[in-house]
């Protein structure tokens, strides 16, 4: 199978569970439901519970028993989308190419759903019949740290007080680092846990998760000024009305994209150390930042 096939595959077996663990309700407060689902069902890469996957089916873990933690990470993405969206935030008008959640739904909706889809995803991992009581405190443990104010919040708060500011490369990459890399390290971590990983290859795979993050980020940032049309649906992206630093006004747009494809390669030889089959994550790297070159 092709990485486009692969991909294409695993978005809709994880398209079929986030529909299964966050289904429509017939209750008074129906509209929390289904405005979850209008942003968790909405599309997107689905990077994280797809890394999960590769990685825990690398080490040759259950595939049933990485689903879950797979889609509580894409909960956990989501519901940063939906708060990093709003008018205090970024204030971004488009999402996957739709209205943002707080435009499609009042905007106290908006926060409410984001705080339903924090809180669901520890649910959702505390009554997976799958998983070992032991993996589940691995992962909450893992889920809380790298989501929490150590790690993506603390990059975000980091992000907004640095508008207008000017920060050096180590804040801007601490901040890259906690606010993006952190899930996607958590993301491969994840699957480390399901596919019952030695520490030794933990650790390597943890470092090809922190280098591919930041590389991902970067070009995030690139993206911002190349296509801000296509990716938020106007014309000047956010981070320039925010005036935040980026790698791209700190260093420029090429300089930015040979330092994201320099941590590729460097992610790229730390997963040659293992004595697996490391092919799969490899290609996954490679479409995270070359295509967006």
């Amino acid at each position: 199978m092709d990485l486009a096939q692969y991909i294409i595959s695993k978005n809709v077996l994880i398209e079929k569970r986030l529909n299964e663990l966050v289904p429509e309700r017939d209750v008074p407060y129906r509209s929390l439901f289904t405005a979850a689902r209008y942003s968790l069902l909405g599309g997107g890469k689905r990077l994280r519970p797809i890394l999960t996957l590769a990685t825990a089916e690398m080490l040759g873990g259950n595939h049933d028993s990485a689903i879950t933690p797979a889609c509580a990470l894409e909960m956990i993405h989501t519901y940063s989308l939906i708060h990093d969206d709003l008018p205090c935030m970024d204030d971004d008008d488009f999402r996957r190419g739709k209205p943002s959640l707080h435009r499609a739904f009042p905007e106290g909706h908006a926060v409410l759903t984001g705080d339903f889809l924090l809180t669901h995803a520890f649910d959702v991992l505390v009554n997976d019949c799958s998983l070992s009581s032991e993996k589940k405190v691995r992962l909450i443990s893992i889920l809380s740290r790298s989501s929490g104010g150590d790690g993506m919040i603390a990059g975000q708060v980091m992000d907004l007080e640095s508008e207008g500011q000017l920060i050096d490369l180590s804040t801007l990459r601490f901040i890259h680092n906690s606010k993006t890399g952190a899930m996607i390290t958590a993301a491969i971590e994840f699957g480390c846990i399901v596919g019952d990983a030695t520490e030794k290859h933990s650790s390597i795979l943890r470092d090809f998760g922190r280098n591919i993050g930041l590389a991902f980020q970067i070009m995030d940032d690139v993206l911002d000024v190349t296509a801000s049309k296509q990716k938020h649906g106007k014309d000047i992206a956010s981070d320039v009305t925010n005036a935040k630093a980026t790698y791209v006004t700190l260093m420029g747009v090429e300089k930015s994209q040979e330092m994201a494809y320099n941590l590729l390669q460097e992610g790229v030889q730390q997963l040659k150390q293992l004595p697996l089959d490391v092919s799969l994550l490899t290609r996954l790297a490679e479409s995270l930042v070359i295509p967006r070159i």
